[in-house]
């Protein structure tokens, strides 16, 4: 993604937000952001994009928020992933900062929830050293994810621009030998956080159900990554899909269920504190973001 990506000139603030769902406390956390041109998204007829963007007051570089969220019930705090520490650039890898403006010490988390090992979301599971990042913690992540980034073969068939992903989700996971939980299928991994396969953007991409009560957040991860063109047009993959189909298909499917539902989502790059809900609009949809107060 970095490769791909402008880098605003602007540095972002320190930025945590903190809401309740039933006898849950909820964090998001702001890693930063970066921009996406619209060649990333290789379906997109450009006057439409553009059209959508100007509609929305945005540039053609589509700003884009990296959101990492904390869950916290008395002594359990579960990081769900962890930004991208120093990979792409300056406008990012603040989760430590967003941590910190909380009041939350890195040894402190009891578990990380990687959704999937792309930079974004993993690569703050180091320090600056290349040591492990949050020291107590059991790091939880799908086989089929660690599995294809560990397969030297796929890694071999790769373009030339992936192949550092693969050498950064291996490194970012070594400090946690012993410490590292597999998951298959939908499960639970904590009491509250249900893992939902949601396949596409990565073979082990994972969504997950945060529930308390009759409370549900529903974290959808990278099933979007610009809203303000995916939402009207789920159609339109990035390039960073593994299988396009698949994540189309994934995308649909989620959205269709967030709407029926009138669920809460977030997402990891939904514009901060990435939090609202999904509408149907016709054959497409829209996105409501949630007042900050009423979170």
């Amino acid at each position: 993604m970095a490769a791909a990506a402008t880098a605003p000139a602007s540095m972002p603030l320190p930025a945590a937000h903190r809401f309740t769902l039933g006898e849950l406390d909820i964090t998001a956390l702001s890693d930063g952001h970066l921009n996406l041109g619209l060649e990333l998204f290789p379906a997109a007829d450009p006057a439409t994009a553009e059209a959508l963007l100007t509609k929305a007051f945005l540039p053609k570089a589509v700003p884009t928020s990296v959101n990492a969220f904390l869950v916290t019930k008395g002594d359990q705090r579960v990081l769900i992933d962890t930004g991208t520490a120093s990979a792409m650039g300056p406008t990012l890898g603040h989760v430590p900062e967003a941590l910190a403006a909380a009041g939350v010490k890195p040894e402190s988390i009891n578990t990380v929830i990687i959704t999937h090992l792309h930079p974004d979301h993993a690569n703050g599971l180091l320090d600056a050293a290349g040591k492990a990042a949050f020291p107590a913690a059991e790091v939880v992540v799908s086989t089929p994810e660690l599995a294809f980034w560990n397969d030297d073969g796929v890694m071999s068939r790769a373009p030339t621009e992936m192949k550092p992903f693969f050498d950064m989700a291996r490194k970012a996971i070594v400090p946690y030998e012993g410490k590292v939980r597999k998951i298959e299928g939908e499960i639970e991994i904590v009491p509250g956080i249900t893992a939902l396969p949601a396949p596409g953007h990565t073979p082990g991409h994972l969504a997950l159900r945060i529930s308390s009560g009759d409370a549900n957040l529903l974290i959808f991860t990278d099933v979007i990554h610009a809203a303000a063109l995916q939402f009207s047009h789920p159609e339109w993959a990035i390039a960073f899909d593994v299988d396009q189909e698949t994540a189309i298909a994934t995308r649909k499917r989620v959205l269709d269920m967030a709407a029926a539902d009138n669920l809460l989502v977030a997402g990891m790059h939904l514009p901060f504190p990435g939090v609202g809900h999904v509408v149907r609009e016709g054959d497409a949809y829209g996105y409501v973001p949630a007042p900050w107060p009423a979170l």
